[in-house]
């Protein structure tokens, strides 16, 4: 009891402090000088382009472009030297090429001994790309573990970071490496100190942000952390928001960012976009990503977000134009893989589908989207020990997709290991507690166990989360049945017929057959002979229940007439008998008042 209350004051305190935290950022938005940010933004353009940091450099320029209605001093902008002395000049201008031309070794030995800021970081820079492109090299080609002589190399970049942190010589962009290789080792904690550091030095490194934000795991440890006091914030707080699955806080913050003066920002655009995907509104979603295509018809980047929405919808053709056009573009890129790869997974050519999800990850292992749509091909291929790897591999990549967790109980479901089907889907369902679909899942699985109050409480909470396939009524209605809660179970059947008798489908026909016999049998042993009349010919019209249905009815008929009887025989004293009973109105039958709780616990 204790336990329970504290929880609740918990999660009030931390609510109290999200609206207070929001609150401040709306303020901070509301005071923007747009000239100040435009130039601020340019002078970190500059920044991030020296340090070979492509990522934010782009989102940079990206966000600047929406501000070119904003006009700034030619003279303020940021244009200057690049660094102090001439031989540090020549030694820069050479690294920055070989780094440019991924030569990393090259570029890490030409710089080893100069303390230059940009020529420093270039050097540790390229000491991390040079590891993690090896790993992924034996991935692709060797198909092996990681390499101890990469772990190794990876372990005297964390130490020399390490001791140059204590010493307090790394500027912003080095305690941005330092924290990813923290975060490589698994060491997590320390990472994080490390890049909110790295942000409080340099505000405007995007790559920074995005990087803390993988390791924030709800919002209580998002509240706990010490930001910076500055406009990108928000920026970080609802690419977090949406990263938790939090999708109306996140569409909230970039609705006022864009009121703010970023309304034709393409990055906000197509944020909002994926915020509609995960909230399973696809016509919104769609539109939203078309209307992006218009404003920027080569760009690629999270268009296959919008080839899953097309898939969903089944837009054959729709999808086949996307593949094409993104090919047209570049066929090599892992949008392009996966958009294609949506295409034949949709004309049941799953092997192909296979083929292009395999060669996006050859270009990028880290890829999440073709390890968790490569488990679905080979889950419609029947071969479940493929898909557990790629789920896994998924799981790897990032833990919080859910799709992921989903897909692995889906697989040992098939497999009849209800225990392992457990674990995952409690995972799939923390990442998302108001999915009815992990509800639903997860209420099946109790039941496969036998927990019966633990499967009432997922179907139930499954309901009142909204129930987007509509079963979880029918599932609490059968439960309860087989655990003779008549009371229940009728209460249940009556909502279930109630939301699908006026537009019965194939899928749902047998169901609705059903429910008419069980109700017409639940009012009958009760004598409420109009709501059984009404359920009980409503079975004549469904093949299954038809001669149950007439049965029923001859049963009423009978017992009508023996109603009738016995009022006859009460007004012998020479009033006239009363006339035969007519068939009643439907729509005039006053329904029983039946009540539906929760299980305990819910």
């Amino acid at each position: 009891m204790l336990s329970n209350i504290f929880k609740s004051c918990y999660c009030r305190l931390v609510f109290i402090f999200a609206a207070i935290y929001y609150c401040n950022m709306n303020e901070d938005l509301r005071n923007l000088d747009l000239k100040e940010v435009k130039l601020s933004i340019q002078k970190a353009i500059v920044e991030c382009s020296r340090r070979g940091l492509l990522h934010g450099t782009k989102w940079l320029a990206e966000l600047n472009f929406s501000l070119k209605d904003v006009v700034i001093d030619s003279s303020e902008i940021p244009l200057s030297n690049i660094i102090s002395s001439d031989l540090d000049n020549d030694i820069y201008l050479k690294a920055k090429c070989y780094f440019d031309l991924k030569e990393y070794d090259r570029c890490a030995y030409h710089t080893e001994k100069n303390e230059n800021g940009y020529c420093k970081f270039l050097h540790l820079y390229s000491r991390y790309l040079s590891v993690e492109r090896k790993k992924i090299d034996n991935l692709t080609d060797l198909n092996y573990g990681t390499d101890p002589q990469l772990n190794s190399q990876l372990q005297s970049l964390y130490s020399e970071l390490r001791s140059s942190h204590l010493a307090g010589r790394l500027d912003g962009f080095c305690l941005y490496l330092y924290g990813m290789v923290l975060k490589r080792l698994d060491l997590h904690t320390a990472a994080i100190q490390v890049l909110v550091e790295a942000v409080h030095k340099e505000p405007l490194h995007w790559s920074a942000w995005v990087e803390l934000a993988t390791l924030i795991t709800d919002r209580a440890k998002l509240t706990s952390l010490t930001l910076p006091d500055h406009w990108i914030k928000q920026f970080f707080i609802a690419h977090t928001y949406l990263e938790q699955q939090l999708n109306e806080e996140a569409l909230e913050i970039y609705n006022d960012i864009q009121n703010q003066g970023f309304a034709s920002s393409t990055y906000l655009l197509a944020q909002a976009a994926i915020a509609y995907h995960n909230k399973r509104e696809v016509t919104a979603a769609i539109t939203t990503f078309q209307h992006l295509r218009k404003l920027d018809p080569y760009r690629l980047d999270n268009l296959d977000t919008l080839s899953n929405l097309l898939y969903v919808k089944e837009m054959k053709v729709e999808l086949a134009y996307l593949a094409h056009h993104a090919s047209e573009i570049d066929k090599y890129k892992v949008e392009t893989c996966c958009i294609i790869g949506n295409y034949y997974s949709l004309r049941g050519e799953h092997h192909k589908a296979v083929l292009y999800f395999e060669r996006a990850l050859r270009l990028n292992p880290l890829y999440l989207s073709a390890w968790t749509l490569m488990g679905h091909e080979f889950m419609e291929m029947k071969n479940t020990n493929a898909a557990i790897q790629s789920y896994r591999q998924a799981i790897e990549v990032n833990r919080r997709d859910y799709r992921a967790w989903y897909g692995l109980g889906q697989t040992y479901e098939i497999l009849k290991m209800p225990f392992y089907c457990l674990y995952y889907y409690k995972q799939a369902q923390v990442l998302r507690p108001n999915d009815s679909r992990m509800l639903i899942a997860l209420g099946e699985t109790y039941e496969k166990l036998e927990k019966i109050q633990e499967a009432l409480k997922c179907y139930y909470k499954a309901r009142s989360v909204g129930d987007i396939e509509g079963t979880a009524l029918l599932k609490l209605a059968k439960l309860y049945d087989k655990v003779t809660e008549v009371e229940q179970a009728a209460t249940a059947y009556t909502e279930y017929v109630k939301e699908n008798d006026d537009i019965p489908t194939a899928d749902n026909k047998q169901e609705l057959c059903y429910a008419y016999k069980y109700l017409a049998n639940y009012h009958l042993k009760r004598n409420q002979l109009d709501l059984a009349y009404q359920y009980a010919e409503k079975c004549l019209g469904y093949e299954e229940t038809k001669e149950e249905g007439k049965a029923l009815l001859r049963t009423i008929a009978s017992k009508r007439g023996q109603d009738d009887g016995e009022m006859q025989v009460e007004d012998s004293g020479g009033h006239p008998n009363p006339p035969h009973r007519i068939r009643p109105d439907l729509n005039q039958v006053t329904p029983v008042n039946l009540t539906f709780t929760p299980p305990d616990g819910s």
